[in-house]
C-alpha cells in the first residue's frame, strides 16, 4: 500500500509539472495570457491586419483594474539572412521596457544583452544564430513585406542570443525594437498586438469579457486557452486519463490485498471458529475483517502519503534532470529538468482511493470466513 500510494504521489506530481510547466514556458515566452488584435488576425496574420485605433485600445487597458502588464508589438513573418545562410523568421517589434514585464526573454539572454533602446540591435535564438554561422556583434540583414506590399529592409547588429525552453521557438523568432519595425515595414505608428499579463489567472475570462466590452466587436480578444487549444486539451486530457493509472495501481494493490487478508484468514481460522461458537454472528465477523482491512488501507495510505512528500519536497527543488533527453523535451517545450508539482486533490486521491482499494481486497476473504462451519474451523490446524 505504501509503495502504491508514492507511486500514485510522485506520477501525478512529475506528470502534472511536466504539462504545466510546457504552458507556463509558452506563456512567458511569448503567449502572455491575453491578446488583442484585430478581428481576424489570429486567422490571417498579415501586417495589413493592424490595430485600427491603438490608442483607444491602451486606454481600455489602463482603466481595466485586472490587468497587471501590456506591451505593445508589431509581428509579421521574414527573412533574416547572414553573410552565409538565411532563415525564416517570425519578426517581433517590441518596447524592451514593457516587453519585459510581460515576458521571459530578458531572463533567457544567454549571451551578451537584452535590447537596450538603441537604433538597429536585433536579439536572436541561439538556436538561430547556430544555424545561420553568426556570433554577438555580427550583422544580420532583416528582410518583410511592408504595409504598402512591397519588400522592406532594414540591418541589425546583434545584441544578444537567448535560449527557451522550447528549440522551435528559439529558431523562428527574433526580437528587434518597435520603432525600427514600424520604420522598415512603413508602418507609421501602428501596432499588430497587444500582450497582457493579468492580475489573477483564475479571472481570466471575466478579465477578457470586460476587455472585449470595452473594445467591441472590432477586435479580438484571446486568451492563452484560445491561442493554445492543444496544450490546453492535453492537460485537461491529463486531468481524465490519471484516472487510468489510479486504476492499474488499484488492481495490483486488490490481489495483493485479497492474498495478504487470505493469509491473514488461514492463520487465525481457529479463532474465528471460537467466535463464532460462542455466539459470534456472521455479519459482525464479516464486519470486523473488512473494517481490520480498512484501518490497514488508511494507516498504509497515511504513511504512503508521507513517504511520497518526503520524496517529493527536494525534488520539486532541484528538479528531475532528463538532459540526456534534453533535445526531445526541449522539442516539447517542456525543457530538460522537470519539476514536480504535488497538488491538494493528489493526495486526497490516494488517501480515499487506497482504503477503498483495501476494503474491496478484503471482501473476498471475509466472505471465505463467514462461510466457515464452526466445528471445523475450532478443529483446523
Amino acid at each position: 500500500m505504501v509503495i502504491g500510494v508514492v507511486a500514485l504521489i510522485i506520477m501525478d506530481a512529475l506528470s502534472i509539472g511536466m504539462v504545466r510547466q510546457m504552458l507556463e514556458n509558452q506563456i512567458g515566452s511569448h503567449v502572455s495570457h491575453i491578446q488583442v488584435h484585430k478581428s481576424g488576425f489570429n486567422d490571417n496574420k498579415i501586417i495589413q491586419n493592424y490595430l485600427p485605433n491603438s490608442g483607444r485600445v491602451e486606454t481600455v487597458l489602463k482603466n481595466i483594474e485586472g490587468v497587471k502588464y501590456y506591451s505593445p508589438r508589431v509581428l509579421t513573418f521574414g527573412l533574416l539572412s547572414s553573410a552565409t545562410n538565411s532563415s525564416g523568421v517570425y519578426l517581433v517589434g517590441i518596447n524592451p521596457e514593457e516587453e519585459e514585464k510581460v515576458t521571459k526573454i530578458k531572463r533567457s539572454i544567454v549571451e551578451g544583452d537584452y535590447l537596450s533602446g538603441k537604433e538597429r540591435e536585433i536579439v536572436i535564438g541561439k538556436k538561430l544564430a547556430e544555424k545561420l554561422g553568426i556570433e554577438l556583434g555580427d550583422k544580420v540583414v532583416a528582410m518583410a513585406s511592408t504595409l504598402k506590399g512591397t519588400v522592406g529592409s532594414d540591418v541589425f547588429r546583434i545584441a544578444g542570443l537567448y535560449e527557451t525552453f522550447s528549440s522551435e521557438f528559439d529558431k523562428t523568432t527574433i526580437y528587434i525594437p518597435l520603432d525600427n519595425s514600424q520604420r522598415m515595414l512603413e508602418m507609421g505608428d501602428q501596432i499588430t498586438e497587444f500582450a497582457i499579463i493579468v492580475e489573477n489567472t483564475k479571472l481570466l475570462e471575466q478579465t477578457k469579457a470586460t476587455i472585449q466590452s470595452g473594445l467591441g466587436d472590432q477586435y479580438e480578444v484571446l486568451t492563452y486557452r484560445d491561442l493554445l487549444p492543444l496544450l490546453v486539451m492535453q492537460i485537461d486530457l491529463y486531468k481524465e486519463t490519471i484516472w487510468i493509472f489510479y486504476l492499474i495501481v488499484g488492481i495490483a494493490m486488490v490481489f495483493g490485498i485479497i492474498n495478504t487478508m487470505l493469509m491473514s484468514v488461514l492463520e487465525r481460522i481457529h479463532e474465528f471458529g471460537v467466535l463464532m461458537a460462542i455466539g459470534l454472528r456472521n455479519n459482525k465477523l464479516f464486519i470486523m475483517i473488512m473494517l481490520e482491512a480498512l484501518l490497514l488501507g488508511i494507516f498504509g495510505s497515511v504513511l504512503g502519503v508521507i513517504v511520497g512528500i518526503i520524496i517529493y519536497y527536494p525534488l520539486s527543488i532541484s528538479g528531475i534532470d532528463l538532459s540526456i533527453f534534453s533535445e526531445g523535451l526541449t522539442a516539447f517545450g517542456s525543457g530538460a529538468i522537470i519539476y514536480p508539482i504535488l497538488t491538494s486533490l493528489s493526495v486526497i486521491n490516494a488517501v480515499i482511493i487506497i482504503p477503498v482499494v483495501a476494503v474491496l481486497g478484503a471482501l473476498y476473504p471475509a466472505y471465505k470466513t463467514v462461510r466457515l462451519q464452526p466445528v471445523t474451523a475450532i478443529h483446523h490446524v
